[in-house]
């Protein structure tokens, strides 16, 4: 996974819906050369995702990540937890596409992916895509601020 982002350290959290897919997209990062900070879930068990959503969005908030990936069921509910912290821009995506617009547009910083709704290939494609894109800044700079200041 050649890459243009600097950045090194991705948080990874999902429920119990989602660990599967985290774990193959921890696999990928790892291959990658990334280092890779597992909040969990590692297991079928029922758990919150609410509380997989804030440990990650704490760890990018906080700088201890520079960026994250959340997933659960859907994606939504675990996207919601995040973007409580202000720090955080989860982005739900399905594609490489809406990854790569979150980056350039929104400057996400957290990728969201449902477990149930999206496949490993378009979860890889939109993995590669959100962590080989920048924020273009720009006329881009000025929404992104106002997310912070609503």
């Amino acid at each position: 996974m050649a890459d243009i982002l600097s950045k090194r350290l991705v948080a990874l959290g999902a429920d119990h819906a989602g660990y599967q897919l985290k774990d193959a997209l921890k696999a990928e990062l790892a291959e990658g050369g990334y280092e890779v900070l597992d909040l969990g879930t590692s297991g079928s068990g029922s758990v919150d995702y609410p509380d997989f959503g804030k440990a990650v969005a704490e760890a990018v908030a906080s700088g201890r990540a520079d960026l994250g990936v959340i997933v659960c069921g859907t994606g939504i509910g675990i996207s919601i937890a995040a973007n409580r912290n202000p720090g955080v821009r989860a982005a739900l995506c399905h594609s490489g596409l809406e990854a790569r617009l979150a980056r350039e547009h929104n400057d996400a910083n957290v990728l969201a992916l449902g477990a149930r709704i999206i496949g490993i290939e378009a979860a890889r494609d939109a993995l590669h895509a959100f962590l080989n894109t920048d924020f273009a800044g720009g006329r881009h700079a000025g929404r992104v601020a106002k997310l912070s200041t609503h």
